[in-house]
């Protein structure tokens, strides 16, 4: 059985997040945490019953803040809150991005600070564990007061309202609860706010995307050091004497790697002797460290901003322990928001090195003596030809997406909330640039192992040979053409599921 995740007064780690959000891993909020929720409680149960009116306790929301609501009416107040905020609409999303979002949510509710009633964090909870995934949508999220419309449908399920996903159907969120044993929450003074008021949903997905850009980095040092190969290029530029001089920790692992990747190749050593006429390798091979270890340095970053937030809790007001319950901005996304722009950079250009690779291995005038296209027969065979159109397609979309969301921002609520931060935005692009690099590394992995087959009898290192043996297992080897979109896809496969990593046993 999966580890337990707990949550109480340690932050949760970014593994943790991918096991519940993938893997669902069981949650539980810790005994300590219960009684810290309960006694932050009482805060807001006297500020309640003042005559004082308290912002998120006894008032409207954002532009309506100034009116005081009687206590007759305020559990009418937290459901029209979530049912009006629940407002998203267009394409559902992914149900890992859900179960992230519920998560952090679940982690901040937890934390004492949000004034959250003990039995309400319990059901959203217990909602993780029944596998009961609200449907949110694409849009409804400017990244600013929290993630609202995704975190809406959230809290709006934990009522028993609106649709749900539940043992593969999606129901009626009343019915997956009544299956799963779970009593609809009746929201109580607060506790709307609470629910909604979060960079939950822009931070679960850079925690997705910075594990999946961490393999896909490290399957890049692979991919470009069997292009590095096919291609009859040297690695003496990725000599670690040469990688001092310029001491980015990011470069030099990726130029420790496609060392290490190349080593005992009988294709490299074939052409380093006193006769070989080149002088030095194109940009595409002899820089690739340089492109993927900046691309390693600005994730690093991304996942220092990630661990940061954390470590946050986040909500509008809190609940401090001396009872003060204070507005505040830290609801704001624009930390994260800037890093899920300033990602899809690199992301852009890693995918657009490969393509480049990809490209001088089909062209006879650059590739070194392979075929043209690595067809079997040019002229009757077009070979890896239109593969490359693909990759060319992927990136110059990756390059779209590489435009941040951040630097817009869209008043709202009446001019309350008139600076925003899009960084919901932001990680949705983002999502779509990983998977398009996958598929840019996938189509690289391909037509280097092709190349490396039309390169016998000489035979590649034992790293990149393993490689080539593991895509040998899903695609045949050269020969005449055949439908190449089911290639594609298996090999994007293996890309994703880190299979290229495991075969590489890359130990570096």
């Amino acid at each position: 059985m999966p580890e337990t995740v707990l949550l109480g007064s340690e932050p949760l780690r970014p593994e943790q997040v991918v096991a519940v959000a993938r893997d669902h891993s069981p949650v539980a909020v810790s005994e300590a945490a219960e009684k810290n929720l309960a006694a932050t409680r009482q805060h807001i149960d006297d500020l309640a019953h003042a005559e004082t009116p308290t912002y998120g306790v006894s008032t409207g929301f954002g532009a309506l803040a100034t009116r005081h609501i009687p206590l007759e009416s305020r559990t009418a107040l937290q459901r029209s809150l979530i049912r009006s905020h629940a407002a998203g609409a267009g394409p559902v999303v992914e149900t890992e991005v859900v179960r992230a979002l519920m998560l952090l949510r679940l982690r901040t509710l937890a934390s004492g600070y949000t004034g959250i009633r003990p039995q309400t964090a319990q059901a959203l909870a217990a909602m993780l564990n029944a596998g009961i995934t609200p449907l949110v949508h694409e849009y409804g999220s400017l990244g600013c007061s929290g993630d609202l419309a995704p975190l809406a449908a959230v809290a709006l399920a934990l009522m028993g309202e609106g649709e749900v996903e539940y043992n593969g159907e999606v129901v009626q969120a009343a019915v997956a609860l009544k299956h799963a044993g779970i009593e609809p929450v009746v929201l109580a003074e607060k506790e709307g706010l609470a629910l909604t008021n979060g960079t939950d949903g822009m931070l679960g997905m850079l925690l997705l995307a910075a594990a999946d850009l961490r393999k896909l980095l490290d399957t890049a040092d692979i991919t470009a050091a069997m292009s590095v190969e096919a291609l009859l290029g040297t690695d003496r530029a990725f000599a670690a004497d040469l990688q001092a001089l310029r001491p980015h920790p990011g470069q030099a692992l990726s130029a420790q790697r496609m060392w290490t990747a190349l080593q005992d190749s009988k294709i490299v050593e074939s052409h380093r002797g006193p006769d070989c006429n080149r002088v030095q390798d194109a940009y595409s091979l002899r820089c690739a460290p340089q492109v993927h270890g900046g691309a390693r340095d600005s994730l690093t970053h991304a996942e220092l901003v990630a661990g940061r937030e954390l470590q946050s809790a986040v909500d509008n007001p809190v609940v401090l322990s001396d009872g003060r319950v204070e507005s505040n901005g830290n609801f704001h996304g624009a930390p994260v928001a800037y890093v899920l722009d300033f990602l899809a950079i690199p992301l852009a250009d890693v995918a657009s090195i490969a393509e480049r690779r990809t490209d001088r291995m089909l062209d006879k005038a650059r590739s070194h003596g392979l075929p043209p296209f690595l067809a079997f027969d040019p002229g009757v065979d077009s070979g890896h030809m239109i593969a490359q159109y693909t990759q060319a397609a992927v990136v110059s979309e990756l390059k779209r997406l590489a435009v941040p969301a951040s630097v817009d921002s869209i008043p709202s609520s009446a001019m309350q909330e008139d600076h925003v931060s899009m960084g919901w935005s932001a990680a949705r692009k983002l999502r779509k640039a990983v998977e398009g690099l996958n598929t840019v590394l996938a189509i690289e992995l391909l037509t280097a192992a092709r190349a490396l087959d039309m390169r016998a009898p000489l035979a590649p290192s034992p790293v990149t040979g393993r490689v080539r043996d593991l895509v040998r297992t899903k695609v045949e080897g050269p020969g005449p053409d055949r439908h190449l979109a089911p290639e594609i896809a298996a090999a994007e496969e293996l890309v994703a599921s880190g299979a290229v990593l495991a075969a590489a046993q890359l130990e570096v």
